[in-house]
């Protein structure tokens, strides 16, 4: 049986449509990994001016205590556990939605 040109058409279609989703997530993919990198770097530098006694070390360490919320994030840095009902609260917080 012979494909008649609106049938080849939406082949065609298809193949086009399924090369723009890649490319499209090949896109994402290339964006996340270049945030990570950028993160990975910003990480780094700060760290190492928090161990080289950077006079910002202090203010820094304090608004990451009001920053990070999970438990195991405030032990990367050596800060304490939030109370139980802190940590609900902060979990819940309507900023943290947005994101």
């Amino acid at each position: 049986m012979k494909k008649t040109q609106l049938e080849k058409l939406k082949v065609r279609e298809a193949q086009i449509k399924a090369r723009i989703q890649s490319l499209e997530a090949a896109d994402k993919t290339r964006e996340r990994k270049k945030d990570l990198r950028r993160k990975i770097l910003l990480g780094a530098y700060v760290l190492q001016q928090l161990r080289a006694g950077d006079s910002r070390a202090e203010s820094f360490r304090a608004e990451l205590d009001g920053y990070l919320t999970r438990d195991t994030d405030r032990a990367l840095f050596g800060l304490e556990a939030l109370p139980k009902a802190q940590n609900e609260k902060a979990a819940k917080s309507p900023m943290l939605e947005s994101v």
